[in-house]
């Protein structure tokens, strides 16, 4: 097996998490600064799905292509966790090495729904604490207009959040940090405040609570080496946000 430097490593970490969730972090900061210098954060919104066209199949099209590029780095992922071997030897798969397989589907389902209830309703709370407190802008899950593709649309959208955020931040750093002598607990504090700090232009609220989050998924993928249960809660937590908003958010007020 062919064993890269550490010097590669923190290289390709540094190149896996400019082209995904650490460019997400540094523009999500400068739109944080951005809001605290116009008005109050309580007075601010953050909007996850928006509308890219006025015309509807142009609309759908710019969707679809922000998600399947959004994979991109995932893939990316999958080819550097991959042991490659000399010539004529196989490599052992990512996919297994993450947990990141179909080898347990009912085990890994009922996990995802225990963690997306742990997270989920506690975050509600954290949410109108967050605006109570003025720390928190308005979230705005959907902005899409109403077509056929739309409800399609946003549980793709959900599924990517899923897998992007889970297989990177969690199962990808998590293997490179242990690799550069990291110890666990400081590798899963660096992870969680990955994830808090591209949900800054949120605000202070979601930053906290998607930190929470980050060090109970990593936590959990410490015991099960299994990033599968997480993509599932990821994905359920926002297919909950992202269609329930969609469908209901304007007969309860909001929106």
């Amino acid at each position: 097996m062919l064993v890269p430097s550490r010097r590669r490593l923190r290289l390709e970490v540094w190149i896996v998490l400019g082209l995904s969730l650490g460019q997400s972090a540094v523009y999500s900061v400068v739109q944080l600064l951005d809001k605290l210098t116009r008005a109050p954060l309580a007075e601010g919104t953050s909007t996850l799905n928006r509308s890219q066209s006025s015309r509807e199949y142009f609309d759908l099209t710019y969707q679809l292509l922000d998600i399947v590029f959004a994979l991109v780095p995932v893939v990316l992922v999958i080819y550097f966790l991959t042991e490659h071997r000399k010539s004529g030897e196989s490599g052992a798969s990512a996919f297994r090495k993450l947990g990141f397989t179909f080898a347990r589907p009912g085990k890994d389902l009922l996990q995802g729904l225990g963690l997306a209830a742990l997270i989920g309703i506690p975050s509600l709370g954290l949410y109108a604490a967050g605006r109570a407190l003025g720390i928190t802008t308005a979230i705005i899950p959907s902005a899409l207009d109403a077509y056929w593709w739309t409800i399609p649309v946003l549980i793709l959208s959900a599924v990517r959040h899923g897998i992007v955020e889970e297989v990177i931040v969690v199962g990808y750093l998590l293997d490179r940090l242990g690799k550069f002598g990291w110890s666990m607990p400081l590798a899963i504090f660096a992870s969680s405040m990955l994830r808090g700090s591209y949900h800054l232009y949120q605000g202070f609220g979601p930053f906290i609570g998607n930190a929470v989050m980050g060090v109970v998924f990593a936590w959990v993928y410490t015991k099960t080496r299994r990033v599968m249960p997480l993509v599932i809660a990821h994905a359920l937590l926002d297919v909950v946000a992202f269609v329930g908003f969609s469908l209901f958010g304007k007969a309860i007020g909001l929106g």
